[in-house]
């Protein structure tokens, strides 16, 4: 634990969108502070050019250099996640973790067997749960105002187009071993809510196409997923990155014994519906805007949560609201979802 009045020393692997991201936040906290970067890049070709934090081209000079450092953030591509965040926690420096926490079981497994040997925290970045809308959602799931759960609804249909994958110019983002899969890089948030409020899936069946990226990604852009609840009820999971220009929706909705809500918006920022028996909604706060990267948009901006989250966990004022363990999980359900044989056409991949 973290005295009071001694302020929190960050470091962060990884200078693209998200990493300037959670340097906005720190610097922006009380009780943090930026201490160094990294990334591979030379510091003029990220936004850390005005920036006067030291900045290293390794992992491996930042945490040789700053022995003060307390937490590191890890922004980098999703398939560096794992050796990053271990050699943090080697370091004996917590560690945060964007998602997805690995791209396998495996990989998670090893991140907590190593944040436990080292006694280190490994939190994991997983902000949709911070909205209020969602935050409502787990109120009224958790008082079961809802009654039995018959039916789960996951819609998400973004845009992720060339402007994004950017085909050609050597970008991490499409490939197979530092993406993933449009589940882990785009969508494992909703895997995450559904995980929050409903607990684990099984009977998964499964439909992949590739419409749009066949020049641009090794993997699918659509996908439909059915299962069921293993706390009882369906649902299924219909996501594509290929609308055209801009996004669509983001969405979720649930009819139970004794009622229905659906949660929308482009980013799952706002209530759509609510009739359940009994009960009279209250006024919610407004969500945050959405992670703004130019030409193309993200989930709502919600790293200031995690950062306040971070320092108030290693303060002792409170607990990780996303512990390894769920970030583990959020990981395992995206493998299983992709391991599963088709079901009816599948020759576009």
């Amino acid at each position: 634990m973290i005295p009071p009045g001694q302020p929190i020393h960050f470091g962060i692997i990884g200078a693209g969108h998200i990493g300037k991201r959670h340097a906005a936040m720190i610097r922006n906290h009380p009780e943090a502070v930026l201490s160094a970067v990294c990334d591979i890049r030379p510091r003029e070709a990220t936004g850390f050019a005005d920036l006067s934090v030291p900045y290293y081209d390794s992992h491996e000079a930042m945490l040789a250099a700053h022995p003060e450092l307390d937490v590191v953030v890890v922004a980098t591509p999703n398939g560096l996640h794992e050796p990053h965040a271990i050699a943090v926690l080697e370091a004996r420096k917590h560690a945060v973790i964007e998602k997805p926490m690995a791209l396998t079981k495996q990989g998670a497994e090893r991140i907590i067997f190593k944040a436990l040997q080292m006694s280190k925290q490994a939190f994991c970045v997983m902000q949709n749960r911070y909205s209020p809308p969602s935050a409502w959602l787990k109120d009224v799931v958790e008082r079961e105002l809802l009654g039995r759960i018959y039916l789960v609804q996951i819609n998400c249909y973004w845009n992720r187009d060339d402007r994004y994958y950017q085909p050609g110019s050597g970008s991490w983002k499409g490939s197979r071993d530092l993406d993933g899969g449009t589940l882990f890089t785009q969508f494992s948030h909703f895997i995450d809510i559904l995980y929050w409020l409903f607990g684990d899936i099984t009977d998964i069946r499964v439909m992949f196409e590739d419409f749009a990226h066949r020049h641009s990604t090794e993997f699918e852009d659509t996908g439909l997923v059915h299962f069921r609840l293993i706390n009882g009820g369906v649902g299924t999971l219909s996501y594509s990155t290929a609308v055209w220009d801009t996004n669509l929706e983001s969405s979720l909705t649930v009819i139970g014994e004794k009622g229905a809500v659906k949660v929308g918006g482009q980013y799952m920022n706002e209530v759509v519906y609510c009739h359940i028996q009994d009960y009279e909604m209250p006024v919610l706060p407004p969500a945050n805007p959405p992670n703004d990267y130019g030409p193309y948009k993200g989930s709502a901006a919600n790293h200031h949560y995690i950062i306040e989250n971070v320092v108030d966990t290693l303060k002792g004022r409170t607990t990780a609201t996303t512990n390894a363990l769920e970030g583990l999980k959020v990981v395992e359900m995206i493998e299983r979802i992709y391991s599963r044989e088709p079901f009816g056409k599948h020759g576009n991949l």
